[in-house]
């Protein structure tokens, strides 16, 4: 009987711990309106993960506001560091929403923004996000689309061996020395249409299973695209690196 109850004493803690490391968005997004630092791992995050709707929401200037018909554009500030090591979104992960011909709704971020070894069940908006600190979403994984059009990047922000089994779109979106998308996958379209690398970008072991659009995409060294693999179509139509014709540089560096 003793051995008994020590086994379902067991079992009881294991099944309490499982239940401690399910964080509710709530929560994290209640974190930072207060001001606090958001630190998880090994841990589920459930619902949605909106950034947008900050207390600190403020409508942009030059976004038209003097009548209800107008168009207006919102931004929420991510003042507090966000790091998030091997944990699961099950819920859509948000710093970017758009009512149609209503309003759209960004967040910034002012500080280091890390998910390592994530999952990303639903889908990622980054639209038009600002990065002043740190970024990293190495080896974490998105299952749906990664949006990260028009995104302005501080500092490199690192995506080595992460994993997109949906469209990933980096289109028109800026990055600086040190971005590195070494050993990550694309199952699907990678739009890096008109992105500018202006400092250099790691391609190293990459891998383009679908369409790879870098059409008017704007390189500069150093360019490192040593065992870079396309399986799908790709389109270098009036790329450049340092100014000069991609296909050339290519030929160049062979």
């Amino acid at each position: 009987m003793k051995k008994l109850s020590t086994f379902l004493l067991l079992n009881l803690l294991i099944v309490a711990a499982f239940a401690q490391n399910k964080i509710d968005a709530k929560t994290i997004i209640d974190k930072l309106n207060k001001g606090e630092a958001v630190s998880y791992q090994n841990a589920e995050i459930t619902g949605d993960l909106d950034f947008t709707h900050l207390q600190n929401m403020q409508i942009e200037k030059g976004s038209k506001n003097n009548d209800d018909d107008d168009y207006k554009t919102y931004r929420s500030e991510v003042k507090s560091s966000i790091r998030f090591v091997n944990c699961r979104f099950t819920g859509p992960v948000l710093a970017y929403y758009s009512e149609q011909d209503k309003a759209t709704y960004n967040a910034d971020f002012k500080d280091d923004v890390i998910f390592e070894n994530c999952v990303f069940e639903k889908e990622s908006a980054f639209k038009y996000s600002q990065f002043e600190k740190n970024a990293s979403f190495k080896q974490s994984k998105f299952n749906k689309e990664a949006l990260f059009k028009y995104s302005k990047f501080a500092t490199g922000p690192d995506f080595k061996n992460t994993t997109f089994e949906d469209a990933a779109n980096f289109k028109y979106a800026k990055f600086p020395k040190g971005v590195t998308f070494e050993g990550a996958t694309f199952k699907e379209e990678a739009v890096f249409k008109y992105a500018d690398f202006s400092d250099g970008v790691r391609f190293t072991k990459t891998t383009f299973k679908g369409f790879s659009d870098f059409k008017y995409t704007k390189f500069s060294e150093p360019l490192e695209l040593s065992d870079v693999s396309f399986s799908g179509d790709e389109d270098f139509k009036y790329a450049k690196v340092d100014g000069k014709n991609f296909s050339s540089y290519l030929l160049k560096n062979k």
